[in-house]
């Protein structure tokens, strides 16, 4: 298990590169299952696995949201 404070600038990071590699029409809503699944795929997954009060995922979500402009959706 990961520390949460080593998993937070990590996951923002790898937020904007996924991001990045996305086609982005007008409209566009970054999606973070989509965004989970890149992570496993790529070998990244560690980085959800921290202890937290809330799920991991869902703290993952919101710094992944932030980091992508989506907090209007929390």
């Amino acid at each position: 298990m990961m520390k949460k404070s080593e998993c937070e600038p990590a996951i923002r990071h790898l937020a904007r590169a996924w991001a990045n590699t996305k086609e982005q029409p007008p409209g566009w809503h970054p999606c973070f299952g989509e965004f989970k699944s890149w992570l496993q795929a790529k070998g990244f997954g560690h980085y959800l696995n921290f202890r937290s009060v809330m799920p991991a995922s869902d703290v993952a979500e919101q710094w992944f949201d932030q980091e992508l402009g989506q907090t209007w959706r929390n």
